[in-house]
């Protein structure tokens, strides 16, 4: 997939590459006003600060607080993260400094989710999800292993920031009778219909204007907020980060952390594709885009969609590592007879990550074909729980109902199956964490097992 996606890189960059920012001035035809900018996403910005502000109550219990970062518009909702630090001061402190009367839920995936018992919508899952962690503590149910923090957050990513862009605005938004450009997106605005469009699109992405000029390491600190590349994040040197512009949130961060431990280059491909697709729809001038324009655009919004989908897989290979890991350590402490507890937690926590970026997978309206079914039979409603039972269902109250699904162990054969069946379906270039070269040993391991509970 690498060399497919240089060879689109190259095939699309016919237009000028002037731009090494995402920064780009007035083209409206007509237009009077004193803006010098056509750049516009404080929207989706916002949905980044309701999403990390959700994360950040999801494990408190209460569930009206929950709602007012999940559903609600009302005015007036103080942003909970990022928040301004010790070196690293952030320019605004409310949602509505960002854009008013936005929430997550509306814009979320309204198509059916095949991996979660019930087969809600996108939107409904969001729903039981906030309403299922409001009646644990800390966000965590050790009885059927979920981690609703984890939960939460990863599948929100996908049912709201990656749906849109790549379901919404990279798809039928691009059609030459959606949003055209030689119009207004909305009366008074500075900006063009396609202008408008494609900003909201990498509004979702996450990444900061600058990214083309920062390491991929740097995008991963300006996440975490360390004041070490405060410098850098401060692209405009005013003494604060604008998280309109100057912040990393969600995929983008992932991208960059991806390349920073791997070396791959998702991070700075997607930030090429839509810096280069900018400037193509500003070098039309105002004018509506040609059919070549368009085709050239899509070819642009295919190379974001492909990496942004690996990225999200790359995740989701990952953490099917870490669930892997978890379940040796499990069995090792078991064996000797220890405390269970942490390791337990941190199986249920990495599980929590692999299910929400595979159900995240779903929330693109895209085909996945067999590698949905694969990932929803192998991953499964829950992890294998003690006592060898997993959740396979719901029952008429909305609870959960546990069968029995084989050895916990065997549970590490599915992580194995999952990472090749990731790593096949996305071409993935990174595969951190890989466990798959373990195969034969578990099987070993399985076998060995078998044979001492038949001498037993």
């Amino acid at each position: 997939m690498k060399k497919t996606l240089l060879s689109l890189l190259v095939a699309c960059s016919t237009s000028a590459m002037a731009a090494q920012s995402y920064e780009f001035g007035v083209t409206l035809q007509g237009y009077d006003g004193s803006a010098t900018s056509s750049v516009s996403y404080g929207g989706q910005i916002a949905r980044h600060a309701l999403h990390n502000s959700l994360k950040k109550v999801a494990g408190k219990g209460d569930q009206a607080q929950m709602n007012t970062y999940l559903s609600s518009t009302e005015a007036g909702r103080v942003i909970l993260d990022p928040v301004s630090k010790d070196g690293f001061p952030v320019k605004q402190s409310k949602i509505d400094e960002l854009s008013s009367g936005k929430d997550l839920l509306s814009s979320a995936y309204d198509g059916v989710i095949t991996g979660w018992p019930g087969n809600p919508t996108g939107q409904e899952l969001l729903e039981q999800l906030v309403d299922a962690a409001a009646k644990t503590k800390a966000g965590y149910d050790p009885v059927n292993g979920y981690d609703y923090v984890q939960l939460i957050s990863k599948f929100a990513m996908g049912a709201v920031f990656y749906n849109k862009a790549v379901n919404h605005y990279l798809e039928e938004k691009l059609e030459a009778d959606q949003h055209p450009n030689n119009e207004a997106y909305k009366p008074g605005t500075a900006y063009t219909g396609k202008e408008h469009v494609w900003d909201e699109a990498f509004g979702y992405f996450g990444a900061p204007a600058n990214g083309l000029s920062l390491s991929a390491k740097e995008v991963v600190q300006i996440t975490k907020q360390n004041p070490e590349v405060f410098a850098k994040a401060d692209a405009n040197g005013d003494g604060v980060v604008d998280l309109k512009s100057e912040m990393a949130f969600a995929h983008a961060y992932y991208a960059a952390s991806v390349d920073a431990s791997a070396g791959t280059n998702y991070f700075h491909t997607i930030m090429q594709a839509f810096v280069d697709g900018r400037q193509l729809i500003s070098d039309a001038k105002g004018k509506a885009l040609t059919d070549a324009q368009r085709t050239e655009l899509k070819e642009y919004a295919a190379v974001i969609a492909t990496a942004w989908q690996q990225v999200i897989a790359e995740a989701a290979f990952k953490y099917a590592g870490s669930v892997y890991a978890d379940l040796e350590k499990i069995a090792v402490i078991e064996e000797a007879h220890g405390d269970v507890s942490k390791a337990y937690r941190n199986y249920v926590k990495h599980w929590g990550e692999l299910k929400g970026f595979a159900l995240a997978l779903e929330a693109a309206g895209r085909d996945l074909g067999n590698a949905q079914a694969g990932l929803d039979r192998l991953i499964g409603f829950s992890p294998v729980l003690f006592g060898d039972a997993q959740v396979v269902a719901l029952d008429g109250k909305g609870g959960f109902v546990q069968a029995n699904a084989g050895p916990m162990q065997e549970y590490k054969l599915n992580m194995i199956k999952v990472q090749n069946l990731l790593a096949q379906s996305f071409a993935l270039e990174a595969k951190l964490n890989d466990k798959t070269a373990g195969m034969s040993d578990v099987l070993e391991q399985l076998n060995a097992a078998a044979q001492s509970a038949e001498n037993d």
